[in-house]
């Protein structure tokens, strides 16, 4: 069983910058591909990024393609996201989750919610 937890979240002017955190326990998620997604007011959960086991393969939604990078430390068992160029439609619950089969996520963590300001 994987427990993930989010963190990196806050409040924040349009055209700032945060860097989530999803830190992993229970089990290593080094073999397993991890995504990043979002869920606004109203509006269906969403996947925005993500990464292969090794990290050398990324996907990224259209609407955070540049601005939007994520990363893995597998030593560290965690997962990034580092979101530059914040729009007020970035405003949303951030969630991480394990990738436990072909495009199937599981182990959701609690959410950390961003909030972009005009």
């Amino acid at each position: 069983q994987v427990q993930l937890v989010e963190s990196g979240g806050g409040l924040v002017q349009a055209g700032g910058s945060l860097r989530l955190s999803c830190a992993a326990s229970g089990r290593s998620i080094s073999s397993y591909g991890m995504g990043w997604f979002r869920q606004a007011p109203g509006k269906e959960r969403e996947q925005i990024a993500g990464i292969s086991w090794s990290g050398g393969n990324t996907y990224y939604e259209d609407s955070v393609k540049g601005r939007f990078t994520i990363s893995r430390d597998n030593a560290k068992n965690t997962v990034y996201l580092q979101m530059n160029s914040l729009k007020p439609e970035d405003t949303a619950v951030y969630y991480c989750a394990v990738e436990v089969k072909s495009y199937k996520y599981d182990y959701w963590g609690q959410g950390t919610q961003v909030t972009v300001s005009s």
